[in-house]
């Protein structure tokens, strides 16, 4: 004989996790961690498949991985020491997330350690190219945007420069011009 729904009301009544706002609270900071988590790891798997291009990927993995960090400080305490305590709780399978938070970067970054020599190399090498267009008297955009462009990102990748190092702020600044101009052009 079989036990029908209808006669257990108590599957029917709502379930409260929470006595308090604190509790509530406490309740709402873990969903959002397990949200971002979730979702790291879903866009890594994406740019796995090539459903995303590399700046989309970069953009949302960088302001995720922000998200992660304030997230993480919401719930990091005695029971949360690190996120593989987190993880193993709530028994998440999630390990290009867990990469991706570890290297605390969107793997499109490069990390210049061990070539720093490479990169300067190659910093010379597109600084040279961009003076020699421009004694040349070559000033159309679309020849000098290709190396402007992977001058910036060149620069960006070397750590031993610091954010607010003069050159980088003016080729961005420059760079930014120039992809204003271009937009504009592309208006007309």
């Amino acid at each position: 004989m079989s036990i029908s729904q209808d006669n257990r009301p108590e599957l029917y009544e709502e379930v409260k996790l929470y006595q308090n706002a604190r509790e509530r609270e406490k309740y709402d900071n873990l969903a959002d961690l397990f949200a971002v988590i979730n979702t790291l790891q879903q866009l890594e798997k994406a740019y796995i498949r090539d459903c995303v291009t590399p700046k989309e990927y970069t953009g949302a993995c960088s302001k995720l991985l922000v998200q992660y960090k304030a997230a993480f400080r919401q719930v990091k305490g005695d029971e949360f020491p690190t996120i593989d305590a987190f993880v193993r709780k709530y028994r998440l399978d999630c390990p290009a997330a867990l990469e991706r938070i570890k290297e605390d970067r969107p793997i499109t970054i490069k990390d210049d350690k061990g070539n720093t020599s490479k990169c300067i190399a190659d910093i010379v090498s597109l600084f040279i190219t961009l003076m020699d267009k421009l004694r040349l008297e070559i000033r159309a955009m679309d020849e000098l945007h290709p190396e402007l462009s992977d001058l910036v990102d060149t620069m960006n990748r070397l750590s031993i420069l610091p954010a607010d190092f003069d050159g980088k702020q003016k080729k961005r600044t420059r760079h930014r011009n120039h992809v204003d101009l271009a937009e504009g052009l592309m208006r007309l």
